[in-house]
Parts: structure tokens; C-alpha cells; sequence
């Protein structure tokens, strides 16, 4: 039997951990790391440091390849595809370093529930046979690190939050009815395919760590520097890892509530 621990870990901070995640890593008997390459080094020195400074016990540390993805495929059969990938990868390192079963932990960018696809992997294992129980310590978010770190608020009054991907900011715009759009996975810098009119941004960049980068203003006055701050800094780190907001402006409509 594995008992598998999917652990938030925020951005990388090591102070983003909750006390239950630090009390499951030192629990495990395993955590393996995954390695995306040269290109992401900085990604698994993040990991790297969050173990060093939290595990006081006998947790074994093991890194491991992760396949890539084929960005020539159609995405969401690329992506069913690499996730299979990962899964067979999962299954080689659980035998071989925990052939009779145990505590095995992954540490998770953000949290485990939003756009990560760990608890998919792991339903996989289940599928195929593996014996397997999963629990998740929740970790802080990126949206959550976003809003705290301009100081302001997820939603407005009785209004409600799109939490969605710059894919699908491009392809199908800006919903009727939704002020407020949070964006997460946009390499490509969808907000330039709006109307900027009355848009306001937020925007944020290896938020929590010392890299922090924030932007936020009109996005008629902000965008073209957020796509060339953006591009600066992942030549930079080569890997960059950011999300913002939307806001639409309602000052037209008053609120006379007290």
C-alpha cells in the first residue's frame, strides 16, 4: 500500500508551508522531486532548499526525469498523453525505491486542487492496480499570493471570480455577466487580444520569492510592459512562473448599500 501526500507548497517560499504539510514531509519515507531540465534548474533548486530547510528526519530525497510534453500534438491529447507518461514514471520510482510500500510525498507548486494535474496522475496509478490511499495538504495558492501581494481584494461586492487559462482567454474572450477574471497558465500573454477599454490589471511574477515582480494599473497603460517585463525575466531565470488579474471597471453602476 502507498500512502500517497500531495503537499502544497505556495510559490516556493519554505514560509508558504503549512505546519501540516512540514509534519507529513518529515512523516514520509519518500519524496521524490521531479527535474524538467536544464532550462527549469532554478524550479528544482526551489524544492531542493524547501527539503533542506524543513526535514529534520530519515526522509529519503530522491529526484527523478520528467518526461515532456510533445507541444506539436493537439493540446488536450498532448496533455492526456504526458500525464500517461508521468504515471508510468510514478509506477518505476515507487518500485524501485519503495517496493513494499510506504509514505511517498510530492511537493505540489500552489495547491494540489488548482490547475494541477497530480491528483489526475495519481488516479491513474489507482486505475491500474496500484494499491494507493491519497491525501492532500492544501497549500496557499497562486491567486491567493497574487491578491496579497497587491493588497487587494479576489472579488467585488456580490460578484463573481472566472478563474481560467490564457488558452482559453483567447479563444472565447470575455464572458458576459463576469467583471473579475483571475488568469493562470498564459504564456503568451492573452490580455493583449482584449478590448483594454476600463480593464484593470494586476499582475504578478515569481510571487513570494525574492524575484517578486508586480505590475498592476490600466491595462491600456501597463500591457506592453508587463509582455516585455515578462520576456526580460524569463531570459533571465529561464523559467518563469506568473498569473493576474482582471478587472473590469463597474464605477458606473453605485452601490448605495451602508
Amino acid at each position: 500500500m502507498i500512502d500517497l501526500h500531495l503537499i502544497g507548497i505556495g510559490t516556493g517560499n519554505p514560509d508558504h508551508l503549512t505546519r501540516a504539510a512540514i509534519v507529513a514531509m518529515n512523516a514520509a519515507d519518500l519524496i521524490l522531486l521531479p527535474r524538467k531540465g536544464d532550462a527549469k534548474s532554478d524550479l528544482i533548486d526551489l524544492r531542493r532548499g524547501i527539503c533542506a530547510e524543513v526535514l529534520t528526519g530519515a526522509t529519503r530525497v530522491v529526484e527523478f526525469d520528467l518526461p515532456e510534453r510533445d507541444t506539436t500534438a493537439p493540446y488536450l491529447r498532448a496533455v492526456d498523453q504526458w500525464h500517461d507518461a508521468i504515471a508510468v514514471v510514478w509506477s518505476i520510482q515507487i518500485a524501485q525505491h519503495l517496493p513494499n510500500g510506504g509514505r511517498l510525498a510530492l511537493l505540489v507548486w500552489g495547491d494540489p486542487s488548482l490547475y494541477d494535474s497530480t491528483l489526475r496522475i495519481a488516479d491513474r496509478l489507482r486505475t491500474d492496480g496500484m494499491a494507493m490511499t491519497v491525501t492532500v495538504e492544501p497549500g496557499i495558492t497562486s491567486l491567493q499570493a497574487l491578491t496579497a501581494a497587491h493588497a487587494i481584494p479576489l472579488n467585488t461586492v456580490g460578484a463573481p471570480v472566472l478563474v481560467t487559462t490564457g488558452r482559453r482567454l483567447r479563444a472565447w474572450g470575455w464572458p458576459a455577466d463576469i467583471g473579475t477574471i483571475a488568469v493562470m497558465l498564459d504564456g503568451d500573454c492573452a490580455f493583449q487580444t482584449l478590448d483594454a477599454a476600463g480593464v484593470s490589471i494586476w499582475w504578478g511574477a515569481y510571487l513570494g520569492m525574492k524575484d517578486q515582480m508586480l505590475i498592476a494599473g490600466p491595462l491600456t497603460v501597463v500591457a506592453k510592459r508587463i509582455v516585455q517585463t515578462r520576456a526580460d525575466l524569463r531570459e533571465q531565470h529561464g523559467w518563469i512562473m506568473d498569473i493576474y488579474l482582471l478587472r473590469r471597471d463597474t464605477s458606473r453602476r453605485s452601490d448605495n448599500s451602508g
